[in-house]
């Protein structure tokens, strides 16, 4: 049984920080392509970032400069360290696990991240 199980999420402050985590299990981590996703009130799911097996790295223009995405295949994890964060970063982050570069095969169950003062 595969399981994404995200955690971090939270209430900050604009200009804050915050760290997320997805812990897999069930899937061979190590040859998997992990993924954020976000989702804010009334707009389309979009790629926030991602890392494959190869660490092959790719984030969205709006979080460039300000998220890094990071992966422990010992621990099967995935990170995405959020700075300077800001209100359009609201929304429901997801984790992902591909078997392939481009592949979202599993979906976390998501964690809220609201940004305001």
């Amino acid at each position: 049984q595969v399981q994404l199980v995200e955690s971090g999420g939270g209430l900050v402050q604009p200009g804050g920080s915050l760290r997320l985590s997805c812990a897999a299990s069930g899937i061979i981590f190590r040859l998997s392509a992990m993924g954020w996703y976000r989702q804010a009130p009334g707009k389309q799911r979009e790629l926030v970032a991602r890392i494959t097996s190869g660490y092959h790295i790719n984030y969205v223009d709006s979080v460039k400069g300000r998220f890094t995405i990071s992966r422990d295949n010992a621990k099967n994890t995935v990170s995405l360290q959020m700075n300077s964060l800001k209100p359009e970063d609201t929304a429901v982050y997801y984790c992902t696990a591909g078997s392939t570069p481009y592949a979202n095969d599993y979906w976390g169950q998501g964690t809220q991240v609201t940004v305001s003062s």
